[in-house]
Parts: C-alpha cells; structure tokens; sequence
C-alpha cells in the first residue's frame, strides 16, 4: 500500500512516497521522470506514517546538521540501477565523482553512459545524492531536478551558499 505526503523545502515543494511503510520516492516539482501522482497512493499529512522521520532529516539535512541521511529505502529498478543508486550513496557529503568514475567503481569502465541512464532514474533524490555526479570535465550535467537545483545542493554541501531561511 502506497501513501504520499508533500513538505516544503528549500529547493521547493518535495513529494515524498513510501510503499508498505518504507521511503520508496522522493520527487521534486517538474522532476524529470517524476510518476503520475495516482501512482503516489493516498495523501496523508507529514506527520503520519513512515513520513515524520524522513522530514526530520530532511530539515536538519537542510539545516546543514546532517551530512549522510539513515533511512530504510524501498528502490524499485533494475539490478544495474540499485548498484548504481547504491554506490551514490557512498558519496561523501560535499564531494562529488563523475559518471565514468562511478562507471570504474562498479567493475565497468566503459558503461558511464548507462550510469548516468541509471542515476537520472533516482527515485530518491537527494537522500540518494544523484546530485554529486557530474560530467568528466567537471561539468554539471545533467539533473532530474534542473541544473539551478543541482547547482544550489553542491554549492550548499561546500559551504559555500547558506539555504534561505
């Protein structure tokens, strides 16, 4: 059973989704890939079900007291895109890597492209970092959330640009 709330953020509104209790997807507004919403299941209120422990890292997350989120996580994709999404999740806050390294790290140098297929399928974004991966020059390509977003959340784990408040 799939039920849906929506929080405000920083970066907009953030709908997140769980499937039987677990976190299963965090979109943003006009996110690439981003379900129907009568995918979602029923809206309840963000203090209701698995939702009130996810806020409560997303808003020190935004507060810039949390550096690495410690949720259980329901991803749904293909074998290849869960190591993909796995290894995301070892990025270290603040650092980035590009698509060819994450590529290598998985035992498959040459499939960048087909990380990068996998990385803009994230079904939980920022939790699972898919912001951290940019281009082989240093590019910032790429981004379900649009690049202004991409931008705003590396510039933010740097230090560099306080969240409004």
């Amino acid at each position: 059973m799939k039920q849906h709330t929506v929080v405000e953020s920083p970066y907009g509104v953030l709908t997140l989704v769980a499937d039987e209790g677990v976190l299963c997807g965090l979109y943003m507004t006009e996110q690439r890939h981003r379900p129907a919403e009568e995918t979602f299941g029923e809206r309840v209120a963000a203090d209701e079900g698995p939702f009130p422990a996810v806020v409560e890292q997303l808003d020190a997350y935004f507060a810039g007291e949390l550096r690495e989120f410690d949720l259980p996580l329901r991803m749904n994709g293909t074998a290849f895109q869960r190591s993909v999404w796995e290894r995301l999740r070892a990025i270290p806050y603040g650092e980035t890597r590009s698509y060819g390294q994450l590529a290598a790290e998985l035992g498959s140098p040459g499939a960048s492209r087909a990380v990068g297929l996998a990385n803009g399928r994230n079904p939980v974004g920022i939790i699972v970092p898919c912001h951290r991966v940019i281009g082989a020059g240093g590019s910032l390509t790429g981004y379900g959330g649009g690049l202004e977003r991409k931008e705003r959340l590396l510039a933010f784990e740097r230090g560099a640009v306080p969240l409004p408040g």
